[in-house]
């Protein structure tokens, strides 16, 4: 839901053996999916009542739900996606009413229609508090929260987490019954706390109850072992080890009691999201079992109070883990640039990429934002279509919008829906129906596709957000972060070039051999398994550029001896000599150091005279070459900044500044013209140009299959572009067809690769269809 503040431990070792799993395919429901179905849905759960509320049945219900089930289908949509909520359909324990949900899957049933069915336990009922009064959530200053219709009860409660598994078996095997179900969605944007606010607490935490704090301490026994040693990590003296509490403030010795709490917070979400899972699976083994993020979690943070998942561990506890997605959100500074649209996509791609598995969108707005008077920019039809191409072109393999009615009650109402209140259609409604018959008349062959694989990999690391613990030391830079990650992929994505970002745990599985090259943009944080796993990627061939204050602090909020740390000086061969705050730094590229030259990409980006002044960010941190290292460029005052260094069979590249963020904040050319020449430089070789008037909004991917590809090219631009896109492809083009018409599409061949002419109008959204000769 669009809501933003819609907000049991699992063990590290638990979620491990997940990974793996997923890895090799184990249990993974999926894959049992028809092959020739992909699934576009609205969100309809009968009538107007808006999630998670419920209608109540009446001798009408039947008709009135058909006949908007019928104008569902003729819109386009061969799916809908409605839910259940704990409270009203398990009123007394043990009594289950499903009646609602049964209903919908015989008249979706009836009309050929699949269903996907989303879940919510944070609607709780209220006997569940009677029973369990412990079970109440906890804020860190000791207010319990009472529930109110939400936000339900801590499943870390024994006998909550009971209620809860005995409610989805229950649950899952009534829907189990019917041919109409396609999958389910056990958890809407998770949290720790979902779906309220305490004005009256300030900067809430989640969550302290004895249950939680438990479950914290059977983490901590799994992490170190003895109570001697995590008295040694946390400058501590306990006795016993009911003394251990989360942290609750922060001092001057408190910092890895902090990076713990987090820690644990992550891998408690992850091993929540598992439990629902599981309870699924003990009834269904056939139907895929999904959930999805408020937002991709390149735009979040660890450090919210209401608990933020990392998405890539969440990926390893479902068959699917998505987003919500709301360009057009009421509580956005801006509507999304496409820009920022196609990283938070990639981002989510990623996590699930990581796994070998692809990702649902669990929501993708409808309609205008609007929370009470905070009204946003209306949704349009080339919104609708837009949103519906981009999420298709980066793989995803659901796609569910929010919603067919608008919000009918609450802060959001007459928000958000697709068409009218009073049933009438909207123009998006029928744009969006159009593009969801497009995709299901190509089902079978869209499924069978995966988006092109990417030779530049971004290290995603949530322990940079934590420098100093819980207090916001970098407050200076804002979301430092976000927006290195950022700048790092608007580089390449200019160019046509994919991007993955790559998790912490792939660096230490030693999963990254796909890769050319490796950035580590503001990686001031870093633990040492990962440090070794980043050496070790450099010793077998990889190339890794690193940016400045290259692990700072290790994962116990440690500083290294030297900068670098953790042995990465000797890999780098560099070390941090002295670092100096400059408000505008600029680095100015060595005459010998060949940077010219490898900037010349194909894609149309030219070289630059050596000499040049390429903008930095924050720092200038001065670099001491250790021998046999290079340098590559200076600060004005003739201090090293880049260092280049040959290590095992690969190559290591300190930074001394962060020229991720300045490409970010700045949109400096010759910055991002520097990442791409050291991608050029670790053999990285763009398969797609673009050229032409008009082309420089042009943003163009590709999904790849063993005997078709579909192009998808997109005008950004309110301006026509008269576009050529030259792709090189791994097999010769038979025939070449527009997806929306059916026609056949004009090609050539250059210089290995094949050749579109395509004038594009303003905003205009071209797919074509590829068949292998």
């Amino acid at each position: 839901m669009p809501i933003r503040r819609i907000v049991w431990a699992g063990l590290c070792a638990v979620l491990l053996s997940q990974v793996a799993a997923a890895r090799q395919g184990v249990g993974v429901a999926a894959a049992k999916q028809p092959p020739d179905f992909y699934p576009v849905a609205v969100w309809y759960g009968g009538g107007k009542a808006r999630a998670p509320m419920l209608e109540r049945l009446d001798s009408t219900s039947a008709a009135r739900w058909g006949k908007d089930l019928d104008q569902i289908k003729a819109v386009g949509f061969n799916t809908v996606k409605c839910w259940v909520d704990w409270a009203t359909t398990e009123p007394k324990p043990g009594v289950f009413d499903f009646g609602n949900l049964d209903l919908l899957l015989r008249l979706a049933g009836e009309r050929d229609l699949r269903v996907v069915v989303q879940i919510y336990l944070d609607s709780a009922p209220d006997w569940v508090g009677e029973k369990y009064p412990e079970g109440r959530y906890v804020d860190r200053s000791g207010v319990v929260i009472e529930s109110q219709a939400a936000p339900g009860f801590c499943i870390d409660h024994a006998g909550v987490r009971g209620e809860v598994t005995k409610y989805l078996a229950a649950l899952s095997r009534d829907a189990n019954r019917s041919k109409a179900l396609y999958g389910w969605d056990v958890w809407s944007e998770p949290h720790v706390i979902n779906w309220a606010e305490f004005p009256f607490l300030a900067n809430p935490e989640f969550c302290f109850c004895p249950s939680s704090q438990a479950r914290f301490r059977e983490w901590l026994k799994q992490k170190y072992g003895t109570l001697d040693a995590l008295n040694a990590a946390w400058y501590r003296r306990f006795s016993l080890w009911i003394q251990v509490e989360p942290p609750r403030f922060p001092t001057i010795l408190s910092y890895t009691d902090y990076l713990d709490w987090r820690a644990f917070i992550d891998d408690k979400l992850a091993g929540d999201l598992a439990t629902r899972v599981e309870a699924i699976r003990s009834e269904d083994t056939v139907h895929p079992v999904s959930s999805h993020a408020a937002a991709p979690g390149l735009f979040t943070s660890p450090t919210d109070g209401y608990g933020e998942p990392d998405d890539f561990k969440m990926s390893a506890s479902a068959d699917f883990f998505g987003t919500s997605l709301y360009p057009k959100h009421s509580e956005s500074v801006h509507p999304w640039s496409y820009e920022m649209l196609a990283a938070g996509l990639d981002f989510t791609r990623s996590a699930g990429h990581s796994l070998g598995k692809g990702f649902w969108i669990g929501e993708l707005q409808a309609g205008q934002g609007a929370t009470g008077m905070r009204i946003a920019e209306p949704v349009d039809s080339h919104d609708e279509e837009l949103w519906l191409w981009e999420v298709l072109a980066h793989g995803a393999r659901e796609i569910s919008i929010y919603a067919w009615y608008p919000m009918s009650s609450g802060f959001e109402s007459n928000g958000y829906g697709l068409i009218n209140l009073d049933g009438t259609l909207t123009p998006r409604a029928t744009a969006a129906g159009k593009v969801a018959q497009e995709i299901a008349r190509h089902g079978s062959e869209l499924m069978a596709s995966q988006p092109a694989p990417a030779e530049v990999a971004v290290l995603f690391n949530r322990l940079s957000y934590m420098v100093g613990g819980s207090q916001e030391s970098l407050s200076k830079l804002g979301n430092a972060t976000r927006d290195s990650l950022m700048g790092v992929h608007r580089a390449f994505w200019e160019q046509q070039i994919p991007v993955d970002f790559v998790h912490p745990l792939d660096v230490l599985n030693d999963r990254l051999g796909q890769y050319k090259i490796l950035f580590l943009p503001f990686p001031v944080m870093l633990s040492k398994p990962v440090a070794e796993g980043v050496a070790r990627y450099i010793q077998n061939g990889g190339t890794v550029v690193a940016e400045a204050r290259l692990a700072w602090n290790d994962e116990r909020g440690f500083s290294s001896d030297e900068i670098p740390g953790m042995g990465l000086a000797r890999v780098f061969g560099a070390r941090e000599k002295v670092i100096h705050p400059v408000e505008k730094p600029e680095i100015i590229l060595d005459k010998a150091a060949g940077l010219e030259a490898r900037s010349a990409l194909p894609t149309g980006v030219g070289g630059w005279p050596p000499g040049t002044h390429v903008a930095a960010e924050a720092f200038e941190e001065e670099l001491e070459p250790l021998p046999g290292a290079h340098v590559l460029a200076h600060f004005a005052d003739g201090a090293p900044a880049i260092v280049e260094n040959s290590y095992g069979k690969g190559k290591a590249i300190l930074v001394g500044s962060f020229l991720a963020l300045a490409a970010q904040r700045r949109q400096a050319d010759t910055t991002k013209q520097v990442l791409l020449a050291l991608a050029r430089a670790a053999g990285v070789s763009p398969e797609v140009s673009v050229t032409g008037a008009g082309t420089s909004e042009v943003e163009v991917r590709r999904l790849e299959g063993e005997h078709r590809e579909f192009l998808f090219a997109f005008n950004h631009s309110a301006k026509p572009a008269s576009a050529t896109i030259a792709v090189r492809l791994p097999w010769a083009v038979g025939e070449a067809q527009g997806i929306n018409d059916d026609q056949p599409v004009a090609m050539s061949q250059s210089a290995g690769r094949t050749v579109f002419k395509k004038n594009l109008a303003g905003g205009e959204i071209w797919v074509v269809r590829l068949e292998r000769k």
